[in-house]
């Protein structure tokens, strides 16, 4: 089939190069020419404009598969490629959309005949050797017709994909397996933070995450790549504790409130995150203050 790629960020380049090698013809574009030049040096078909990139099909209907950043960019990506477009042509948003977004960008496109489909995608820098995951919404005829597609960057032609329910759904399924991711982080960030602690013991950190990948409950390949961590660091001293959130884990939190869900560890996770960003801690200072203030309890004072 034909394919473009329109944004070649990490995963976007590894995309579009495992479409390739999977014999398909694939045209990509990026606002950055280097992103460009890395991806025709892996056999893609490299254009310095959305319209060179729609100029480059030979059949239709044309496929976009969009992979930029959610929200504004996304959205005016869209915008700008349905002018481009004729009827029938197909959009694909990869990324990691807001739901309510993926809903009126499908509700905006079908009024110019222009079909859509959200595909809520992980696997990350691993997915070009592993596979993509890819949770997928839409019409079923229409997601039918990009199969070959989908079963190229999936593990397996019958794994690891499928289509999750109408526009909006595959945005919305990621959202919750980002929220999970979450929740599962912070649970092995606590438990190697607790068997460090134990000094006395000498724990080898490494040698415990690789015991865990083999028969154990919480082995997994998040847990895979805790070791490789650890492998290279086990003091983790170059990495700053500091932790960023693309939105997907407050989505989730917000649905929670929504719809009357509880969702106690995937909030407590993503605060864990907004508690990492704080150098200033003010919440604790007052906290040390009042314990001071109430039973005359000893602060620390800065340097």
């Amino acid at each position: 089939m034909e394919i473009a790629f329109i944004g070649l960020g990490k995963m976007g380049l590894n995309m579009s190069t495992r479409l390739t090698r999977g014999g398909h013809h694939v045209i990509g574009f990026d606002l950055g020419a280097a992103a460009v030049d890395a991806a025709i040096q892996n056999g893609v078909d490299g254009a310095r404009t959305l319209e060179e990139a729609v100029g480059k099909f030979k059949q239709t209907p044309r496929v976009f598969w969009i992979m930029v950043p959610a929200g504004k960019p996304t959205t005016e990506t869209i915008e700008k490629l349905s002018s481009l477009l004729s009827k029938g042509d197909i959009i694909i948003d990869g990324g990691n959309s807001n739901y309510k977004d993926t809903i009126r960008h499908a509700e905006f496109l079908e009024s110019k005949g222009i079909e859509f489909v959200d595909c809520g995608t992980s696997g990350g820098i691993w997915g070009l050797a592993e596979g993509y995951s890819m949770m997928i919404g839409g019409k079923t005829e229409v997601v039918e017709s990009l199969r070959p597609i989908f079963e190229t960057l999936a593990p397996a032609a019958d794994k690891g994909w499928g289509r999750v329910g109408p526009h909006g759904a595959g945005h919305y399924v990621k959202m919750v397996h980002n929220g999970i991711e979450y929740g599962m982080m912070q649970a092995y960030a606590e438990g190697f933070g607790i068997l460090k602690a134990k000094e006395e013991f000498g724990l080898d950190l490494a040698q415990v995450s690789h015991i865990w990948q083999h028969g154990s409950v919480v082995r997994s390949w998040l847990l895979d790549l805790a070791a490789n961590a650890l492998d290279e660091d086990q003091a983790l001293a170059e990495i700053k504790p500091w932790v960023a959130d693309s939105g997907e884990g407050r989505w989730t939190v917000f649905e929670s409130i929504d719809l009357d869900v509880p969702a106690p560890i995937i909030t407590l996770a993503l605060q864990m995150r907004f508690a990492s960003r704080d150098e200033e801690n003010f919440p604790a200072r007052m906290l040390a203050a009042l314990r001071n203030q109430f039973g005359g309890h000893a602060v620390k004072k800065t340097e």
